[in-house]
């Protein structure tokens, strides 16, 4: 049996608050991992809703709300889904319209898109307008459409969506591609974009530009005339506050990570300076029985680490249990005007969170090396002499 292991296992770890500020600093480093990837997976998953990871779009057109359409399918569409990470080709029409209900009359985007089961005439309409408008799922919606002449529609509000994002002054209504198509007067074989959607694990940030590079290049030198006049266009490139802003709470998280890291280091050293002040007899004793310096620091190391260990253990599973709570109930709100969601989103990824464990308890452990420098000074002749 390994003298150290036992050795340690007779001594006991008098600094709780240094155990529980282990488990408290896990448990900070966790919940921003979490948060993190939360908010980086809500917005890109937002913004793919909205407008796709990738669009391909008239040069001419600047927004979305603009009237240039495009052919609906691609010439090298299956060249441009054979490229990894692209999930699917998805062509849209969009068309600026105007919502009255009452005596309420707001500007909205609406979004036409194939892939909707319910009847003609039917939208989804997200919950700020429904909160602006006071409209809900069966009512009835007015919408006038300007143009050479005013055009009026009726819908049916099918559904009212969680507009997880505000960051663009848009209200998307979601219809169905062919009334959007009337509206503007198109043939079924037109859209304003098709959406480029790429598989979770490809979206981000250089994943995401070099795939619209390519695409973008593959639309110059092997799409037919009309679409060498198409660009390709990525989230990032239509959003970049949104995503500068998401770069941001990266360097906050990774402060974090480093801060938490040193306060739990910092108390430890103390735990463990205050556990060897207390057991310079024994210190003594070893060095007597012929134990090394080393052999001993071991053995308190030893000591510590089974305490960070526990309070690894602690503050993870405390913050997973949170993550739990706050994925099924969205229970802490946030306002989405200046955080883009409603709410605090969570995402567990694992391996970021094993790295941050990881990471943390190495930095910890080195640390820990400093106060056994302290061993070193002890004279046994000193200690047993005092003993």
């Amino acid at each position: 049996m390994d003298p150290s292991r036992f050795i340690a296992g007779k001594l006991r770890f008098q600094g709780k608050l240094a155990a529980v500020s282990i488990a408290v600093s896990f448990l900070v480093m966790i919940l921003a991992v979490a948060i993190s990837a939360g908010f980086r997976h809500a917005v890109r998953d937002g913004v793919a809703a909205v407008t796709g990871d990738i669009q391909v779009t008239s040069i001419a057109a600047s927004n979305l709300s603009e009237s240039a359409s495009i052919p609906a399918s691609l010439s090298c569409g299956e060249e441009i889904l054979a490229m990894p990470g692209v999930e699917a080709l998805t062509p849209a029409v969009f068309r600026a319209g105007i919502v009255k209900s009452g005596e309420v009359i707001h500007g909205v985007l609406f979004k036409g898109v194939p892939d909707r089961r319910d009847s003609a005439l039917t939208v989804s309409i997200p919950d700020r307008l429904s909160r602006i408008t006071g409209l809900k799922a069966g009512d009835d919606m007015l919408a006038y459409f300007v143009g050479e002449k005013v055009k009026v529609r009726k819908f049916k509000v099918s559904e009212v969506y969680d507009d997880l994002l505000a960051f663009d002054n848009n209200l998307i209504v979601r219809a169905g591609i062919d009334d959007v198509r009337r509206i503007n007067g198109w043939a079924a074989d037109e859209a304003s974009v098709i959406e480029v959607r790429l598989r979770p694990e490809m979206r981000s940030g250089p994943a995401v530009a070099e795939l619209s590079d390519r695409i973008g290049t593959t639309l110059m030198l092997k799409g037919n005339e009309e679409e060498q006049a198409l660009m390709a266009i990525s989230s990032q490139r239509r959003y970049p506050q949104l995503f500068d802003w998401l770069n941001l709470l990266d360097f906050n998280v990774l402060f974090i990570l480093l801060l938490m890291t040193a306060v739990a280091g910092f108390n430890m050293i103390s735990g463990l300076l205050i556990m060897l002040f207390r057991n310079i007899p024994t210190i003594g004793t070893l060095k007597t029985l012929g134990m090394g310096d080393r052999g001993i620091s071991k053995v308190f190391l030893r000591v510590a680490a089974g305490v960070v260990l526990k309070g690894m253990l602690a503050g993870n599973a405390l913050a997973l249990l949170f993550c739990w709570i706050q994925g099924a109930t969205h229970l802490v709100k946030l306002d989405p005007r200046n955080y883009f969601v409603s709410f605090v989103p969570v995402h567990v990824n694992l391996p970021a969170i094993l790295a941050a464990d990881i990471g943390a308890c190495v930095a910890i452990m080195l640390l820990l090396l400093i106060p056994t420098l302290f061993i070193a000074r002890v004279d046994p002749a000193e200690t047993v002499k005092a003993a």
